[in-house]
């Protein structure tokens, strides 16, 4: 039987972080205030069963469909909120779950550090997914579990404040945000996607990974 790690429902995708997962996905792209919806199971083989019921439920389009050893991730996106929401019903139906079987989130990491330097700039520019980190910014940074959940983190940042989305990593064991600008931007952003992942009701988790 499948375990539901994540579910949650995006209402409008915010400007950067469309463009951060139309980068990075191989499936179909979003585009700016599209509706999605990501789901994170366990075991990782049995999203293509998930991905079946909610593509013939409702027009949507699938980003990402992962099949990872531990997890399977799906997204799925559309220009209509109510397509997006009836597919992730037919989802929850093909898992035989609610909203309250899935797995609250836990922040592992949520920090604040000014002025960064010009030497960590460049070596979180390094591997970064998104826009660069400019020396002198504040860098907010935040890591959930599990993973998935770090999307509403960011998309909730996003249209709290005037950031630069620097890094995003929505799977695998930990779900990873990195996003940068002035302080009291900084500081708003990291509010916002604080509350996003405490508002996320769900199962207790026995504990973070490792």
């Amino acid at each position: 039987m499948a375990e539901l790690r994540v579910f949650v429902y995006l209402d409008r995708l915010q400007p950067q972080f469309a463009s951060y997962l139309a980068t990075n996905m191989r499936g179909y792209l979003p585009v700016v205030g599209m509706a999605a919806t990501f789901i994170e199971i366990a075991p990782g083989l049995l999203i293509n069963q998930v991905a079946d019921h909610a593509l013939k439920a409702a027009f949507v389009q699938p980003g990402f469909l992962i099949v990872e050893r531990s997890f399977g991730l799906l997204e799925f996106h559309s220009k209509a909120q109510a397509d997006v929401r009836f597919a992730g019903e037919a989802a929850l139906k093909c898992l035989g779950a609610t909203l309250a079987d899935r797995v609250a989130p836990q922040i592992l990491a949520s920090q604040v550090i000014h002025k960064v330097n010009d030497y960590h700039a460049q070596v979180i520019n390094v591997n970064r997914l998104a826009s660069m980190l400019i020396a002198g910014q504040d860098l907010y940074i935040m890591e959930v579990v599990p993973a998935a959940y770090i999307a509403i983190a960011v998309n909730e940042a996003e249209k709290n404040a005037q950031i630069t989305l620097v890094d995003v990593r929505i799977f695998g064991a930990v779900g990873r945000l990195y996003l940068s600008g002035k302080e009291s931007d900084v500081e708003r952003a990291a509010k916002a996607a604080e509350t996003a992942i405490l508002n996320i009701t769900g199962k207790t988790q026995a504990g973070p990974p490792g």
